[in-house]
């Protein structure tokens, strides 16, 4: 039996929480900067006429940009066809029944997600009417259509997620199915071409919706557009990554502990615990990054075109890099086709009748065949598009050089990824060996060797890459433009991006062979009466069904290898493009950098006390991700160890299944809650403190998110590989070797799959909704005095304080 607790310190929390907040509003009464910055606001970006420069021997860019929409249209025509295809071949009825209940599972999780977006638009829609309607007085057509597009970026978020739990779902039984023949290249093609139709059509959506507002929102609107696009996607993206994490580790350790327990394989039918676990691959490998992908494309398009517009300032010029932008992100969804039907030529000839392949090899290739695609592209239309920038014909190569160093980092990162986590890395393999001799406690230090050092060689590849982007910005850039490193920034930012729908691709490939693997236990189809005749007279071959086993665990491998490789890219692309959208609020602070530039330096105490107070946030968040995962994994032990029947049953009761599920949901959902509103109100207490302190806190929680991120990843990216390595090289399940490998595993699991992937959506949610929470804090102390905002922050901060303190001692395990 589990309760929650109710710690004794709460007496002491009832004493301190006061005092803070009589720290805040002195602190608060005592900056005389506070009441000063001006705004532009952002109902204030007027986009330029888009048909006043002509491309391409006079192509005008609103014509240019309505073929990208062509573009976009064959995105979406390759999406859809793939997921016919995906749905129409061969499986046996018996995995159809197993996908076909992981997919309705997954269904009830995401009605139930969908119900809780709406409170969260709720929160922020009253924000949007409050600040734009009563603050900014707009007319109430205009505070409508951002409303709009705020709940279109969230719909974009959750129906690009839908579609890819369906998309997952077909292709994990006919992956299953198709290893039956005992050839290996199936099992790769398959969830490759399933994580292509899901690439592909977010990437057009995306691109879509961006190019709608461009295209047919008057311009005087595009950019509150714009903004609410990003907060409905950002707060979408957010809420499913939190929750999917959350859900899918609660389900994860609650079957993987049971092989320890139970001595049962992996996937055993009889385990209530595995549908769940299945449900999650889905929930927090497909709905999370697929929701994550949505938003982080646009949220980086976001936040170049609201530099172009305030740092720009000649109309000609934002609207040749406007439309340039947009082009070259149209770019992306062909070189990426390109390169996926090549790639695929090339593997199928190389690998179509072999028994065995290394998996990692044809997703490897095609990443760097996207790569040197999309470079050649970058160039190669650059200078056909913009020759001539203000006057400068050489910025259309610098420019492309810069975009370059982020499509590099796209390639370079994966590498330097797998070299921590892969079944073939050293580092990865040093985690079983320490394992032999030390068991779990060694197993567990050596993963975080191994994730620490991989956030250092990231860590420096990133500033390598940046360093130079911000080289080239010192050589043209500065006569169009103020702070052009901010935009280089952006730019490679961009460039992480220019790979977008195999990004999501090789990311989305994990959850299909996980499940793969998962249903071909689930479905008992080798124990069926007369099931290789069968086999043989439906479908037209003997099934292997060793072999088919054998390659289905390789190919998790390498599915585990290259979702840890999609986690750097994307959270790198938060913390660049964070930066871009931060210098957007600094420049509306200091009114176009002419005043109180002082303030962004540790020589003022609220901007230092703002860097050090973000580092605080992402320790917690850390923290209360993992304690709702502990404490629902507790819940998921406790009533599987209670109801599996071990000796009496051949596969666990559907309604044991859904129990389980249910527990999943039910912890996701509370450590969801809490989670959002701490973030939530925190982000207005600390913008309402005080305008500076608030930039210190979002370079700070952007910095610290990206090491955190990054460690974690990679850490249990290799205790999860450590595990793979001894169930398929060594054959060793079910010994102490493998018992000590599931418990890092076990531990790896919310730091790769829960926190580091959930820091990227935290970190744009809270800097996208930090744009109107500061200029909101601002106007209030223009209009109304600094004591009405002081009582806010006060109220919004103490508000904060109670979700933290639920998302820790609310959640305890107590056991009576």
């Amino acid at each position: 039996m589990l309760t929650l607790r109710v710690p004794p310190c709460r007496r002491a929390a009832k004493l301190i929480l006061p005092l803070l907040l009589a720290v805040v509003i002195v602190m608060s009464v005592s900056s005389p900067a506070f009441a000063q910055p001006q705004t532009g606001g952002e109902e204030h970006l007027v986009l330029p006429d888009l048909s006043q420069a002509n491309f391409l021997g006079g192509t005008n860019g609103r014509t240019l940009l309505m073929w990208g929409l062509a573009v976009c249209a064959l995105g979406l025509l390759f999406g859809f066809v793939t997921y016919k295809q995906l749905r129409d071949l061969p499986v046996h009825r018996s995995m159809l029944e197993i996908s076909e209940l992981i997919y309705e599972t997954c269904k009830t999780y995401l009605i139930t997600q969908g119900k809780f977006l709406l409170i969260l638009e709720i929160f922020i829609g009253v924000i949007i009417i409050f600040y734009f309607g009563l603050l900014r007085h707009m007319d109430a057509m205009k505070v409508a259509i951002i409303l709009l597009f705020s709940v279109v970026g969230i719909a974009g978020s959750y129906g690009v997620a839908w579609f890819g739990i369906r998309v997952n779902t077909f292709a994990n039984s006919r992956t299953a199915f198709a290893s039956l023949t005992g050839k290996a290249y199936p099992c790769n093609s398959i969830p490759l071409k399933a994580g292509m139709s899901i690439g592909m059509m977010l990437i057009s959506i995306e691109l879509v919706l961006m190019l709608f507002i461009l295209l047919f929102i008057p311009g005087d609107y595009a950019g509150s557009c714009f903004i609410g696009f990003a907060i409905g996607e950002s707060l979408g993206a957010a809420a499913l990554r939190v929750a999917g994490g959350i859900f899918t580790k609660i389900a994860d350790i609650g079957a993987d502990l049971m092989k320890i327990v139970f001595k049962i394989k992996e996937d055993d039918a009889r385990n209530p615990g595995v549908i769940a676990d299945c449900t999650g691959d889905n929930a927090g490998d497909s709905v999370g990054p697929s929701a994550d992908g949505f938003e982080t494309y646009g949220v980086t398009g976001v936040a170049l075109i609201t530099f172009i517009l305030l740092a720009v300032k000649d109309p000609m010029v934002q609207v040749q890099l406007l439309v340039w932008i947009f082009v070259m992100r149209v770019m992306m969804v062909v070189s990426s086709g390109i390169s996926y039907f090549i790639n695929g030529a090339i593997a199928k000839s190389r690998y179509g009748d072999t028994a065995k392949m290394n998996f990692e090899a044809p997703l490897t290739s095609l990443v760097w065949l996207t790569s040197i695609i999309s470079i050649a592209l970058t160039y190669l239309v650059s200078s056909q598009m913009i020759p001539e920038l203000g006057g400068d014909t050489t910025l259309w190569w610098k420019l492309s050089s810069v975009i370059t160093c982020g499509t590099l980092a796209g390639a370079v990162i994966p590498e330097l990824v797998k070299v921590f986590t892969s079944v073939h890395s050293s580092h990865t393999k040093e985690v079983v060996t320490s394992s032999r001799e030390g068991g779990a406690s060694l197993n567990i230090l050596s993963g975080l060797v191994a994730g620490n050092f991989s956030a250092y060689w990231l860590g420096i590849s990133m500033m390598a890459l940046m360093s130079i982007a911000f080289w080239i910005s010192l050589h043209g850039l500065e006569s169009l433009m103020m702070a052009p490193a901010v935009f280089a920034f952006g730019l490679v930012a961009f460039g992480f991006l220019g790979m977008g729908p195999v990004t999501i691709a090789v990311d989305s490939y994990g959850p299909v062979t996980d499940n793969a693997q998962s249903v071909f236990e689930l479905s008992t189809i080798e124990q069926m009466p007369g099931i290789s005749e069968e086999v043989k007279k439906d479908f037209g071959f003997t099934p292997d069904f060793e072999k088919g086993k054998e390659n289905l665990e390789e190919n998790d491998g390498a599915g585990n290898t290259f979702k840890a490789t999609a986690k750097p890219v994307l959270i790198g692309t938060a913390v660049v493009g964070a930066t871009t959208m931060i210098f957007s609020i600094i420049v509306a602070l200091t009114n176009g950098l002419t005043e109180h530039v002082s303030n962004l330096s540790i020589l003022h105490p609220p901007f230092l006390l703002g860097l050090i107070t973000g580092g605080a946030i992402i320790y917690w968040f850390t923290g209360a991700s993992i304690q709702a995962v502990t404490t629902g994994a507790y819940r998921a032990v406790e009533f599987i160890k209670a109801n599996i029947h071990l000796e009496s049953a051949t596969k666990a009761s559907v309604s044991d299944s859904k129990k389980v599920v249910e527990i999943c949901t039910q912890y996701a959902q509370k450590g969801m809650f809490n989670i959002f509103l701490t973030v939530f109100f925190a982000t207005l207490a600390f913008a309402f403190i005080e305008p500076f302190f608030f930039i210190g806190y979002l370079i700070s929680i952007a910095l610290f998110g990206l090491y955190q991120a990054i460690f974690m990843a990679n850490a249990g990216g290799a205790w999860d590989n450590a595990k793979k390595i001894v169930e398929t090289e060594l054959k060793q399940k079910g010994t102490p070797l493998h018992d000590a490998t599931v418990v890092g595993d076990t531990v790896g699991d919310p730091f790769k799959d829960t926190s580091s992937v959930a820091l990227n959506p935290i970190i744009k949610f809270t800097t996208l909704f930090g744009l109107l929470a500061v200029q909101l804090a601002v106007s209030l102390t223009n209009d109304q005095g600094a004591t009405l905002t002081n009582i806010l922050a006060g109220v919004f901060l103490l508000i904060s304080m109670v979700f933290v303190w639920r998302s820790f001692y609310a959640m305890r395990i107590e056991k009576t």
